[in-house]
């Protein structure tokens, strides 16, 4: 009786992460870039039941496998792209990005599903790299955002909306001279001249091969530990990156999807609280009643 009410409260516990998850992505369907999470469940491992006593030459019977409840394992961000929208503003920007990663084996491209994963048939997994853009925070720390919505300073360093500084390729801060209105950015991210259109700091854009190493700090960045492991380098030459000024990338976050699943697991938490309940009960009667007999 005590494993059911252990597993009904880990699966109150599950949905409840599940819920304040789909509430997050809820509160951020209108935040610029912002990368819909979306929480895995796992089962705890799972135990054989026999009847007790019997002998060697008797052995017990074995009566089957008990399930002992889930939890809530992980949350996972999904990187797909958000629909970029036009702006009417020179310091927004927008990020579009299709990088192509070919079979090493047969020179064929890759092809990913939805969440930006491809499973080989030997069980490989190989996951569509993204760009981002880079950004140093407070402390000086490297960052990365997919949020373009920037502003500049009164001191003309270019700045997130949350007040991170906008680095260029070489990692250094991008500090603009002329005015906003005559402020001019490629498809290659590099800042134009007003006057001559020469080339002046191009915006720092950072492509990410495992991106699923990426850990969300909040505020719209993403820090990565091991830039190695996360196989991070510097946006390439021949990489599929478009970088469009006076657009914004929109939150990729699927209102109805999430509205669903906000219900689902409201829905499931409620009837692991009954199942508690109906053990509360039970035992509220054993200690009780049958204890008196």
């Amino acid at each position: 009786m005590i494993r059911g009410l252990y597993t009904a409260a880990a699966g109150m516990l599950t949905q409840e992460s599940r819920h304040d998850t789909a509430v997050q992505n809820l509160a951020n369907v209108n935040t610029p870039g912002y990368k819909q999470v979306n929480s895995v469940a796992r089962s705890f491992p799972e135990m054989l039941i026999t009847m007790m006593g019997g002998t060697s030459d008797a052995p017990v019977p074995t009566i089957g496998k008990l399930n002992t409840g889930v939890f809530a394992e992980e949350a996972l961000s999904m990187y797909q792209q958000g629909v970029i929208k036009a702006s009417s503003k020179p310091t927004d920007f927008a990020l579009v990005s299709d990088i192509e990663v070919r079979d090493p084996a047969t020179n064929q491209v890759i092809p990913f599903d939805a969440s930006g994963k491809n499973v080989s048939a030997n069980g490989d997994v190989t996951y569509k790299p993204e760009a981002f853009f880079t950004v140093e925070d407070p402390n000086g720390d490297t960052r990365y955002t997919k949020d373009g919505n920037f502003k500049v300073a009164t001191d003309g360093r270019l700045l997130t909306s949350t007040g991170y500084q906008v680095l260029d390729a070489n990692n250094r801060p991008i500090v603009l001279t002329g005015s906003v209105d005559s402020f001019k950015v490629d498809e290659q991210g590099y800042i134009l001249d007003p006057a001559t259109g020469a080339r002046g700091q191009q915006i720092g854009v950072s492509v990410v091969g495992q991106p699923y190493q990426m850990v969300r700090e909040g505020e719209g960045v993403f820090r990565i530990d091991d830039p190695q492991e996360a196989d991070v380098r510097a946006l390439g030459a021949n990489d599929r990156v478009e970088v469009r000024q006076n657009y914004i990338e929109a939150s990729n976050v699927n209102a109805s999807e999430v509205v669903v699943d906000m219900n689902t697991a409201l829905r499931a938490y409620e009837a692991n609280q009954k199942v508690i309940q109906f053990y509360d009960k039970s035992l509220d009667k054993a200690v009780n009643e049958v204890g008196k007999v």
